[in-house]
């Protein structure tokens, strides 16, 4: 393996990491062009994931808050106002959903066979 296609672990993760908003002085020296641009390709689909992630969870409070509360509402409560066609796909969304509404969608309906 020529020098500029050996991609080291350590360094690509250093790079990441400063792309990510660290410090620049942790940089090692002397990074590949494979090495960089295996850190840009670990940064952006990470970036990606997340982006998709995010959007699941938006999704997934769009379905849950249907109305508006003078209180804050129980999940039990948020769960009794839903129409019962978007239980089958929060079940889709289980893993975006928030800890609290993972308890009750389990309560009422049992683990999603896709989790």
């Amino acid at each position: 393996m020529s020098e500029d296609t050996k991609v080291r672990p350590d360094v690509v993760d250093a790079i990441v990491a400063v792309l990510k908003g660290g410090d620049p002085a942790e940089l090692p020296a002397g990074a590949t062009p494979s090495e960089k641009a295996a850190a840009k390709d670990s940064y952006l689909s990470e970036f990606l994931a997340e982006r998709g992630k995010r959007d699941r969870q938006s999704h997934a409070w769009e379905l849950l808050l249907t109305r508006s509360y003078d209180e804050p509402p129980t999940w039990q409560q948020i769960f009794d106002d839903l129409d019962p066609e978007v239980h089958t796909e929060l079940g889709t969304l289980y893993d975006a959903l928030p800890a609290g509404a993972q308890e009750e969608y389990v309560r009422r309906y049992g683990e999603p066979s896709a989790v």
